[in-house]
């Protein structure tokens, strides 16, 4: 090929210069044929790759094609219902509910509903009639120790940092928690004023980089946190262990990233590389982030303070359990993450390998509470893939109370799932800190077209339950919701994920080696 290539150039630009001798007009064609010779010259010098260094000019089409790749698939090969991370029917109905066009299909459902994982709901012969239902039923966040509880939606924005996330993203998404009347998650990024400015409910999330109310050395701030909490926005604070896309990792923000704006939001130096640990500094065992819990609620003046979390080690979290017993000190929530990821860019590794699947995660936590008898102090949040009215209800079914979602709301915004969030390049405005890409955001359009995927959403879960016979979504149990596990065996989500019984790991009825490792959980400590 590179003989090809060296043949090519010689005849082409000899014969031009020649015939153009005799007629002047020849010299034109240099205009298409230098480009290439030159762009040939270029990768035949180059040496990072040998594919153009080996078929230069010509090699250059397997980058471009591959660049195409995805598009092309989303576009043209992948079907309906096997589009990933969201399939195509997920992702229509969340753009046709916020455009509230028509949301209904014909022709019966695309999905093989003999096929392995295919889930439905059972429905009840003597459905509730669905206007007079609740529209709009709230959930009170807020135990024994807060004095000043929320009442919050049961579908609201998961967390997005701005910077992450555009200013007109952040700011449209908050917009739209003020119209529908439910709450958005700043994400670990702090407060900016796009979170403030349209005048949403607020849930401050907290991370290890304690981002706006840390001190110059990176530790817990108490005066910064109480002067923040105390914004009449924020109506809840949300401590960060780990998140579902990158559990046990933490974050970089580069030094190019970090503008003077973003700085003063985090409270850090500008045009510095800045790291959040792994893990959190202000405590370093199950007891002391009982007793940092109580510090965030006694700061904020009682405001409901949870945790959000990725189940890893289930012995940590028995841990956890324990030390609110000994302590007396229960968060007002905990919002479990699905190792399925999120909106975060993160390690391949970490998004494909690390942490529990939603379903898992939101079982395992219910029934733990439910076992130390402890599941009455605090709220439940589903986070990870919550798209549509069914997946509120599977969530409440494993036992959340409400349910927090990201992608959706951002494809409510107009987020078409290009994939490139984590390369500033995001196509629509969404993700990315490009003023000229994210001005196509229209703040007073999108902020009504997430409020509209909200409440479209909110009353197909309340349909849902109506059509199972239930007055309210939170009576749905996992004898609803059946799964096929085998071609021909059916099983309700009450034998996949069995129902503890209340205090079962306290008065000792559990497997022997459950209760041995009970014996070995210590609160002082990790491990």
């Amino acid at each position: 090929m590179v003989k090809a290539f060296i043949g090519f150039s010689c005849v082409s630009l000899g014969a031009i210069i020649v015939l153009g001798l005799f007629f002047p007009w020849v010299f034109w064609l240099l205009i298409p044929v230098l480009p290439i010779v030159i762009m040939g010259i270029l990768d035949l010098l180059q040496t990072k790759h040998a594919i153009i260094r080996n078929y230069p000019v010509v090699g250059r089409a397997r980058y471009w094609m591959e660049a195409l790749r995805p598009k092309i698939y989303q576009y043209f090969v992948e079907s309906d219902i096997d589009g990933s991370p969201i399939n195509r029917v997920d992702r229509s109905t969340i753009y046709q509910r916020a455009k509230r066009e028509l949301d209904s299909q014909p022709f019966g459902t695309q999905f093989n509903v003999y096929a392995e994982g295919y889930e439905w709901m059972a429905h009840s012969i003597q459905p509730q009639n669905f206007d007079n239902l609740e529209k709009d039923p709230r959930v009170i966040f807020g135990g024994k120790d807060c004095k000043q509880p929320y009442s919050g939606s049961i579908l609201n924005v998961s967390a997005m940092s701005y910077g992450s996330l555009s200013n007109n993203a952040v700011q449209a998404l908050n917009g739209g928690a003020k119209i529908g009347n439910f709450a958005h998650n700043t994400g670990e990024g702090g407060i900016s004023e796009a979170h403030l400015k349209q005048g949403g409910d607020i849930i401050w999330q907290i991370g290890t980089g304690y981002f706006g109310c840390r001190d110059d050395d990176g530790n817990f701030s108490d005066s910064l946190f109480a002067e923040k909490s105390a914004l009449p926005a924020i109506k809840m604070i949300e401590l960060k262990i780990s998140q579902g896309a990158k559990p046990g990792h933490g974050g970089i923000l580069p030094a190019a990233k970090n503008t003077p704006e973003i700085a003063a939001i985090r409270h850090v130096k500008p045009h510095t590389t800045v790291f959040s640990p792994p893990y959190h500094k202000a405590f370093n065992s199950p007891r002391e982030m009982m007793l940092f819990i109580q510090r965030l609620r006694d700061l904020s003046k009682g405001k409901p303070v949870g945790f959000k979390l990725c189940i890893g080690q289930q012995r940590e979290f028995y841990a956890i359990c324990k030390a609110m017993i000994e302590t007396d000190i229960y968060p007002d929530f905990i919002t479990v993450d699905g190792g399925e990821g999120g909106t975060g860019a993160a390690p391949p590794e970490f998004s494909n390998s690390v942490g529990m699947p939603l379903m898992d995660g939101l079982s395992f936590v219910h029934d733990t509470l439910t076992g130390f008898n402890i599941r009455h102090h605090m709220k439940i949040i589903a986070s990870g893939k919550i798209l549509t009215g069914y997946h509120i209800l599977r969530a409440m079914a494993l036992g959340a109370d409400t349910c927090n979602s990201a992608r959706a709301m951002m494809m409510a915004l107009g987020c078409i799932q290009a994939l490139v969030c984590n390369t500033n390049k995001c196509p629509t405005g969404v993700a990315t800190q490009d003023k000229w890409l994210s001005t196509g955001l229209v703040i007073d359009d999108k902020k009504h077209r997430v409020a509209n995927y909200h409440r479209d959403t909110i009353e197909s879960a309340i349909e849902l339950a109506g059509a199972a016979g239930l007055k309210d979504p939170h009576e749905v149990t996992r004898r609803h919701i059946s799964r096929r596990v085998f071609m021909n065996q059916v099983k309700t989500f009450e034998d996949i994920y069995p129902s503890v019984a209340a205090g079962a790991l306290l008065n000792g009825l559990m497997p022997e080696h459950l209760k041995k490792e009970m014996e070995t959980v210590k609160i002082d400590t990790w491990n």
